[in-house]
């Protein structure tokens, strides 16, 4: 029999590029026996002006409305979380930032220990700064408890992808297209090790109390 394992990509995308990873993620996770799934996007935090000036970020707002907003019952009810992020200035975006900022009470009750997490990105341009926010956002988890898993190079694509870190994307401006095959095995390959290494702390009785 499968372990049982509860899985959510949380996410924050303006224009589609970490959406698109965040999907892929989701749909990979939801192929491996015993996981049950929860996409959730974080709460947009930019004034509906500043939304407008930009056709892409209104685009994507408009057609990812369905998707549900993360909320601390999502982190509590995961074992396994994969959050992603665009870059700003070389960290998390601060509409990730403030939903972690809400998980104070998780915290400090310890129901964040034991945790399996891992993370993912994209930034603008291809030293923008991509391996500085994964690392930012894995600092987070130091503190919660969690079992950080990294992609590494424990498969061939990631020689290709090369980001051990975490799966990442150069786009978000008009002219650059959304990740490519690439960057999408990267991460169902990445989505697949950290479930798989959930599924397995589970098993050995580690995790969800």
């Amino acid at each position: 029999m499968p372990t049982p394992v509860q899985v959510a990509i949380i996410y924050y995308s303006a224009t589609g590029t970490v959406h698109s990873l965040a999907t892929t993620a989701a749909d990979e996770a939801g192929t491996i026996d015993g996981a049950e799934v929860r996409l959730r996007k974080v709460r947009e935090l930019a004034p509906p002006e500043a939304i407008a000036s930009n056709e892409a970020w209104q685009a994507h707002v408009d057609t990812t409305q369905d998707i549900e907003e993360a909320t601390l019952d999502d982190l509590e009810w995961a074992d396994v979380v994969l959050f992603g992020t665009p870059t700003r200035y070389g960290l998390p975006t601060a509409q990730l930032k403030q939903f972690i900022d809400t998980s104070g009470p998780l915290w400090q009750q310890g129901r964040l220990v034991n945790k399996v997490v891992s993370s993912f990105g994209a930034s603008a341009t291809a030293h923008g700064g991509q391996e500085t926010t994964l690392v930012a956002l894995n600092n987070t988890f130091y503190h919660w408890g969690c079992v950080i898993v990294p992609p590494g190079y424990a498969d061939p694509i990631q020689f290709q992808s090369g980001n051990p870190y975490g799966t990442t994307h150069v786009g978000g401006a008009p002219d650059q297209p959304l990740p490519g095959e690439i960057q999408l095995t990267a991460m169902r390959f990445q989505t697949r090790r950290t479930v798989q290494i959930g599924q397995a702390l589970l098993r050995g009785g580690m995790g969800r109390s």
